[in-house]
């Protein structure tokens, strides 16, 4: 199933607006990448952190929606990067980097245990001598769906040209499959017709993670718990494997 929220441009306009506050995790990305060396962007979407790490880095941003990548490609800094569109499953680029990321919580799109491993081979097969991986999703003990109510998620959006718009969520959690189907809406005034898409996402648990990246050839490091660098803990907000291969 195609996603609209990536690939229909009238929410793509709205991507870097709801994703404008707070850039933890673009900090810790720059800290964490040589100055000068070599990063692989997979999941780039509209390009904000690609661009701002290619102000010191050679920069390969890989997305498979053409619309995100349209907007990376206009952004200031954008010259800098290579572009590829490409899904994260089976892009081979034929090139090692020193650092593969997937921010934004990129890594939950894929929602089969064999989509997961498919991503876990495609960073190994990218990764230098030396080089490390880092990636992020939410972790399933702490139940983030259930603030994706319409009540709990109504938000007001202020776009640059459309005003003030009205967004929220709705969701449902599928315990079986681990994976959560979620509505998002934008009411644009003006009496046009609501804009709404539904998006799935997959929350794997981290002892199933673990053994993916092993098998993957990955070896885990440091497990974090969020983008401040906590270490991971049952109750922590994320799981962010930081690690090299094995």
């Amino acid at each position: 199933m195609t996603d609209l929220i990536y690939n229909d441009p009238d929410f793509v306009q709205f991507y870097d607006i709801e994703n404008q506050d707070g850039r933890a995790d673009f900090d810790y990305c720059v800290r964490l990448a040589r100055d000068g060396g070599s990063v692989l962007d997979l999941g780039c979407g509209t390009g904000q952190l690609a661009a701002e790490m290619a102000q010191g880095c050679n920069v390969t941003g890989v997305d498979p929606a053409s619309a995100m990548l349209d907007v990376a490609r206009r952004r200031t800094g954008g010259d800098k990067v290579d572009w590829v569109v490409a899904d994260a499953r089976t892009v081979r680029l034929g090139r090692r980097f020193d650092l593969v990321l997937l921010t934004g919580h990129v890594f939950q799109v894929f929602l089969t245990d064999e989509d997961q491993r498919a991503v876990l081979r495609t960073i190994a097969e990218h990764l230098g001598p030396g080089g490390r991986f880092i990636f992020d999703t939410r972790n399933p003990a702490v139940e983030a769906w259930l603030e994706w109510t319409p009540q709990r998620s109504e938000r007001m959006v202020e776009h640059p040209s459309l005003g003030t718009v009205r967004a929220w969520y709705d969701a449902d959690w599928d315990a079986a499959s681990a994976v959560v189907t979620y509505s998002t809406f934008y009411e644009i005034p003006g009496g046009r017709p609501i804009l709404g898409a539904e998006s799935k996402i997959a929350f794997p648990k981290k002892q199933d993670l673990a053994g993916m990246l092993d098998d993957a050839g990955l070896l885990v490091e440091q497990w974090l718990g969020d983008w401040q660098g906590e270490p991971y803990a049952d109750t922590s907000p994320e799981i962010i494997p930081i690690g090299r291969l094995r």
